[in-house]
C-alpha cells in the first residue's frame, strides 16, 4: 500500500493588508497570520524606485516584529510594489481624474513594475526584488473612463489590476505575473525557505 505524503505547512506573519498578497501567499500552501502595520511611505527626495520599494518592504517587516514574538519565533513577510514610468512612481489614484491620467500615461507604452519582498526572522533579514516590464496597448479616453467606473482601479498602484479587468490592456508581460500582482512567488519561496519555512516536503518512501 502506498502512503500519501503529508505536506507540512509553514507559518509566517504577513505584514500586509493586501487581499491579493494574502491570496498569493496561500498558493504556496502555507499558513499565515495577519499583522497590520503602519509606516510612513513617503518617497525620499531623489530616491531610486528600486531602493524605495526595498526600503518600504523591509520597514514593514521590521515594524511587524515585536508583538507576540513575531520575527523571533515566526518569520515576518512583507512586500511593496511600485509602478514606474519615466522614473516616476505611480501610486494609488487620488481620484477619477488622477486614475484616468495614469492610464493615459501608460497607454501604448511599456512601464516597469517593481515588487520587493522582505523576510525578518531570528535568522536575520533578507530581501529580494522582482523587476517586470508590462506593455499596454493604446487606450481610448472612453475606455479609461469606463474602466474607472468599474471601481477596480481605485485602490491599485498605477491605477490598474492585471489580475482583473485591467488585463485586457496588457499586450505584453516580461517577468513575473505574480510579481506584478504584488507578491512574486519565486522570490517569496526562496526567502521563506532560507528562513526555515517548509513549503514542500519530500515524499515518504512507499510501504
Amino acid at each position: 500500500m502506498t502512503t500519501v505524503a503529508t505536506i507540512p505547512k509553514g507559518l509566517v506573519y504577513l505584514a500586509s493588508a493586501s487581499p491579493r498578497r494574502r491570496d498569493l501567499l496561500s498558493q504556496l500552501g502555507i499558513d499565515w497570520r495577519l499583522l497590520a502595520v503602519a509606516i510612513d511611505e513617503t518617497r525620499r527626495e531623489s530616491e531610486d524606485p528600486a531602493a524605495y520599494v526595498r526600503r518600504l518592504a523591509l520597514a514593514k517587516a521590521r515594524a511587524a516584529c515585536g508583538p507576540e514574538g513575531a520575527g523571533n519565533t515566526i518569520p515576518v513577510l512583507a512586500a511593496d510594489t511600485a509602478v514606474v514610468i519615466d522614473a516616476h512612481v505611480l501610486g494609488k489614484p487620488l481620484n477619477e481624474n488622477d486614475g484616468r491620467r495614469m492610464l493615459q500615461l501608460l497607454s501604448g507604452r511599456t512601464h516597469e513594475v517593481l515588487t520587493a519582498v522582505a523576510v525578518v526572522s531570528r535568522r536575520g533579514e533578507s530581501i529580494r526584488l522582482s523587476r517586470n516590464e508590462v506593455r499596454f496597448r493604446h487606450l481610448a479616453p472612453d475606455e479609461a473612463r469606463a474602466y474607472w467606473a468599474t471601481g477596480e482601479p481605485a485602490d491599485k498602484a498605477g491605477g490598474y489590476a492585471i489580475q482583473g479587468l485591467g488585463a485586457i490592456f496588457v499586450s505584453e508581460l516580461r517577468g513575473s505575473y505574480s510579481g506584478v500582482v504584488g507578491l512574486p512567488l519565486f522570490e517569496t519561496a526562496e526567502l521563506l525557505s532560507e528562513h526555515g519555512v517548509v513549503l514542500l516536503a519530500p515524499p515518504r518512501d512507499a510501504s
